[in-house]
């Protein structure tokens, strides 16, 4: 990341409420529901007067849909960023053992081995670096300027409190993120501050 002597703030939100094609753990990328379209209007009406330089999206269904709906009510253009994607599941996607190889796995992440992963899908450690690498990169490009980016609980509990100086590791797992909840990150110079996480205020 450059020297950001100009802090930029990048707001992080979970996608609205969705349904998918299977109830089995895959990497699909799933529809909004009606509420879900309300939760992203609510969001959008939430982060109007944020004056948002631009919106970044997961390229994943139920993100990019969160993504239009809110950027017609903040009057900002989209972007599709691959590395704001869901964790994956890997070789087990649709299956029915998915749940029980994957859980696993995210269990030894929150206990700090990042090196672990599902066949075929990122470690821990490649996820950490996918998320945080187009994170810097909105960051670079918009000093002094606020951005949103839409993506999903699973990283955004996994990554965010890693890059966080003011959180612990693990803060995500006593302060789940609900649909179209939303962080608050800002970097500059330092690093990365979260100012917000979901309903709370952290930089009071």
């Amino acid at each position: 990341m450059s020297d950001l002597q100009c802090a930029a703030t990048v707001l992080v939100a979970r996608h609205g409420e969705a349904e998918y094609e299977t109830q089995l753990l895959s990497d699909a990328g799933g529809s909004l529901t009606r509420r879900g379209r309300e939760q992203a209007g609510e969001l959008g009406d939430a982060l109007a007067a944020r004056n948002i330089a631009m919106v970044y999206t997961s390229s994943m269904a139920r993100a990019v849909q969160t993504a239009e709906i809110v950027a017609a009510r903040v009057g900002s253009a989209v972007r599709v960023r691959d590395g704001l994607v869901e964790l994956s599941v890997g070789n087990h996607a649709g299956q029915a053992d998915a749940p029980g190889v994957f859980v696993p796995v995210f269990d030894r992440w929150r206990a700090g081995d990042l090196g672990a992963a599902v066949d075929g899908a990122e470690s821990g450690e490649r996820t950490v670096a996918r998320v945080s690498g187009v994170l810097a990169e909105m960051a670079d490009l918009h000093r002094g300027e606020t951005v949103l980016a839409l993506s999903h609980g699973g990283v955004m509990s996994l990554v965010l409190p890693l890059l966080a100086a003011n959180l612990s590791d693990t803060y995500a797992f006593g302060q789940p993120l609900g649909d179209a909840a939303w962080v608050e990150m800002r970097v500059d110079a330092d690093g990365w501050r979260c100012a917000r996480w979901g309903e709370r205020r952290l930089d009071e």
